[in-house]
C-alpha cells in the first residue's frame, strides 16, 4: 500500500494551486502528509467528522449510494476529500481565479 500512497501523492502533487495534501487511514491517523503537523492534525480530525457524518447522511437517504467526493470552498482554500475504503485523501489548494 506504500507504493500506492505514494503515487497518490505525486499525482495530486502536480495540479496547480495545491497547497497540501493528506493521507488518512481509515481510523482518521495521518499516514502521509505535505503540511505541517499541527495543521495536519487539525484537518484530519475535522475532516474525518464531516465524512462520517455526510456519508452517514447519504446512506440515509438512499441505502444504495455512496459518498464519492466532498468539495469545500472558502475564500481562502477550496478543500477536496476522497473517502475509500482504505483511506482518506485530503487535498487543500488555493482556488484558482
Amino acid at each position: 500500500m506504500s507504493a500506492e500512497i505514494e503515487e497518490l501523492l505525486k499525482r495530486y502533487q502536480n495540479y496547480p494551486n495545491v497547497a497540501g495534501i493528506i493521507i488518512l487511514d481509515p481510523f482518521a491517523i495521518p499516514i502521509k502528509t505535505t503540511m505541517e503537523y499541527t495543521l495536519t492534525v487539525h484537518y484530519a480530525a475535522l475532516i474525518s467528522t464531516l465524512t462520517y457524518k455526510a456519508a452517514k447522511m447519504i446512506t440515509n437517504l438512499d441505502a444504495s449510494n455512496e459518498l464519492m467526493t466532498i468539495r469545500l470552498r472558502t475564500k481562502v482554500h477550496e478543500v477536496i476529500v476522497l473517502p475509500s475504503e482504505n483511506y482518506i485523501i485530503i487535498v487543500v489548494q488555493n482556488p484558482g481565479t
